[in-house]
Order: structure tokens, then C-alpha cells, then sequence
């Protein structure tokens, strides 16, 4: 009888010891077999609008300013060029030595004969052509200092366009040696260039 009895007593710890480590695997959290848990977060894009004309529609960034009533004055104050301009946000200047007046326009000479970058800049330069992105342009550009600042335009105009359609860049920085140490970084002209290239690059002609 005493057996008996040490045998089912074995018995039921052999079973409880089994429930409890069933139990304890299933109240396992799920990360310790996983090892970890990612949260993918897909980056989001800027949101964009369209400004478009009779000749032209071109997208740009929500947070650049519009100026439809644009013109450029520096080739012939008498003759200024028409055209609409987007100046960067004020986020992209602040802390950095680029200036808030730093813009991407478009401009047209309706009577241009020959479409050319360099009728778009008071200095004697010369255009070169370039291919980009399935569009010829006639390219130009010209820089200027003075007072600790740095000017820097480039015209994409483009090739054969009627009215003479063109791009320009106008970049305004100020001498980083002019400042405090440490009161502001060097800005980024790569990224800068790469939001006017993806501005340039969504013109289209409509005419």
C-alpha cells in the first residue's frame, strides 16, 4: 500500500512539474524569441504644389514662397525679365550662413532670338550646353562678393524654347569667417542645389 501511494504521489509531481514548464514557455513574451522589435518608419516627402501659366507649369516645395510678380533687374533695369520666383524657407537659412533671400526662379524673353543662358546675366559670360534628365540647356553663371557676402547665380535656359524659357539659381551666403565661432555652420550647397535641380527638373513647357 505504501508503494502504491509513493507511486502516485511521484506521479502527480512529474505532471505539475510539467504544467508549470508549459506554463512558464507560454507566458514567454514573444520579443525573447524574436530577439527584438523594429519599427520600420518610411520617410516622408516634402509636400508639393503646382504653379502653372499659359507657357509653363512647374512643382515646388509647400514651404518655398511664391512671387508671381518676380522680375530680375540686374541685366537691364529698363528691360527687367518676367517670370515667378520661390524663395527657400526660413528653416533652411537659420543657424547656417546661407541667406533667407536665396531663391530658384523661372523668367522668359519673349522676343530672345537665340535662347541662351548668358543673355540672362549682366556679366559677360558664356553659355555652355548641357544635357539633363532628357532636356538641353544653355548654361550660364557668374559670382560676386562684397561686404562679407557671397553672390552666385546659374541660368538654365532652355535650348530652342519659345518664349526663351530659363531657370535661374540665386544663391546668397555670408563669409563663415565673419561670424562668432560656433554661432553658425557652413550650409549645405549640395542639398541646396539638389532641391533647385528637382525644382528645374519638373518644368514643363505647355505651349
Amino acid at each position: 500500500m505504501a508503494k502504491y501511494v509513493v507511486g502516485v504521489i511521484a506521479f502527480i509531481l512529474v505532471v505539475a512539474g510539467g504544467y508549470w514548464l508549459l506554463k512558464g514557455k507560454s507566458a514567454a513574451p514573444s520579443q525573447d524569441m524574436t530577439g527584438s522589435t523594429t519599427t520600420t518608419t518610411m520617410p516622408q516627402q516634402a509636400a508639393t504644389s503646382t504653379y502653372a501659366t499659359s507657357t509653363f507649369s512647374v512643382v515646388y516645395p509647400n514651404d518655398f514662397t511664391v512671387d508671381p510678380n518676380y522680375t530680375y533687374t540686374q541685366v537691364n533695369p529698363a528691360k527687367p525679365i518676367a517670370g515667378v520666383k520661390f524663395t527657400i524657407p526660413m528653416t533652411m537659412a537659420t543657424g547656417t550662413n546661407l541667406s533667407s533671400d536665396t531663391y530658384v526662379s523661372v523668367e522668359q524673353l519673349p522676343h530672345a532670338k537665340n535662347c541662351t543662358g548668358d543673355i540672362y546675366l549682366h556679366d559677360n559670360v558664356k553659355a555652355v550646353s548641357m544635357s539633363d534628365n532628357g532636356v538641353t540647356y544653355s548654361v550660364a553663371s557668374t559670382t560676386g562678393a562684397g561686404a562679407g557676402n557671397f553672390y552666385e547665380e546659374w541660368v538654365y535656359a532652355i535650348s530652342g524654347s519659345s518664349p526663351c524659357t530659363a531657370v535661374r539659381y540665386f544663391i546668397h551666403s555670408g563669409n563663415i569667417g565673419n561670424y562668432p565661432p560656433g554661432t553658425v555652420t557652413e550650409f549645405n550647397k549640395d542639398a541646396l542645389t539638389a532641391a533647385f535641380d528637382s525644382i528645374r527638373r519638373s518644368l514643363t513647357l505647355t505651349h
